[in-house]
């Protein structure tokens, strides 16, 4: 008779590499019948098995209408944003409904959806919340709850930016007890495309998360197929496995973060071009050759396409998520 105990982490899929085992008896009747416990060292958890199909993730936020949501053309969502305090609780979570009602809709086509946390501006909070255990271990079981009461399919980090040292390891020691947590999930992360605010992701990190969300857009290069091209090589040259990597696009412009929808609405033509002059300023985006051009290489060259956000997106045929999904059936 054996009693076996593993950890956590260990029973997803068989997610943890095997090693040495030690038996330690727990309790004997004198007649022969003996219980024993194998014990496991402990292993970085890793990720759920990467699944073969293309991802196209559309990252939402409370401002979507759920009733515009092409859910045939996508394959998960990310909702934007579940905001962290330093003590490992969350900020209030505005309209609720919202999400569930995503997630029903989502579900019943076959989509999956998860919890983005964080966002631009919130990386004191995550420093602190990261840098105590008694805080990691509130985020974590709070996290818990969020993702039982939604029925969410994972987690999406997005601390923006860890940094080198103290930082980096903090980011990692709390990647780790997530996925201990959430073993059954999917989890997610979203990084800069490439340079110094991208060193604070270890490569120990890497196994952890199901796939990294590279943010390809944002700073000077907005959007370029340079910073597309760049951020693919600096992640797979990291030792990002490519079918782990998603990659991402803009809907909107910069310098002024106009929505794609809003520039076609005004002028359709843009949608064939990157640049339009918005009031006297020469704002960036990505119109339809663009989109499919970085849809192919990602096809190429990475897992999947994600973009921010589906509300800037347009409602008719100068959709930049019809442009992707179209792509992605023809190579199907």
């Amino acid at each position: 008779m054996l009693l076996l105990l593993m950890t956590a982490s260990c029973l997803v899929l068989g997610a943890c590499q095997e090693a040495p085992s030690s038996e330690t008896t727990l309790w004997s009747d004198g007649e022969g019948v003996v219980v024993t416990a194998v014990s496991q060292p402990t292993e970085t958890p890793m990720s759920r098995p990467t699944p073969a199909p293309f991802r196209v993730l559309a990252y939402v936020t409370s401002g979507i209408v759920p009733e515009t949501i092409l859910y045939d053309r996508l394959t998960h969502i990310n909702y934007a944003f579940l905001i962290p305090n330093p003590d490992g609780t969350f900020a209030p979570f505005a309209n609720g409904w919202k999400l569930k009602k995503i997630v029903a809709d989502a579900h019943a086509a076959d989509v999956e959806v998860l919890i983005s946390v964080g966002g631009w501006g919130w990386e004191k909070e995550f420093e602190m919340l990261a840098a105590n255990p008694v805080s990691r271990a509130a985020f974590i079981k709070n996290l818990q709850a969020f993702v039982a009461e939604y029925e969410l399919d994972g987690v999406d980090m997005d601390w923006e930016y860890p940094l080198p040292g103290e930082s980096a390891q903090n980011f990692l020691l709390l990647s780790q007890e997530l996925r201990a947590a959430f073993p059954d999930k999917l989890l997610t992360t979203a990084v800069v495309s490439y340079g110094a605010n991208a060193d604070g992701i270890l490569s120990e990190a890497f196994p952890i998360y199901d796939t990294i969300n590279v943010m390809t857009y944002d700073g000077a290069e907005h959007g370029t197929m340079q910073q597309f091209n760049a951020g693919l090589a600096y992640w797979q040259d990291r030792g990002v496995p490519p079918e782990k990597l998603v990659m991402g696009l803009p809907f909107y412009s910069r310098p002024n973060e106009v929505p794609y929808r809003k520039i076609v609405e005004s002028v359709p033509e843009a949608a064939n071009t990157d640049t339009i002059d918005w009031n006297g300023t020469a704002e960036i985006y990505n119109g339809i050759p663009t989109i499919q051009e970085k849809t192919h290489l990602a096809i190429d060259n990475a897992g999947g396409i994600m973009f921010w956000t589906l509300e800037h997106d347009a409602l008719d045929d100068l959709s930049l998520l019809r442009a992707i999904s179209d792509i992605v059936a023809q190579t199907n």
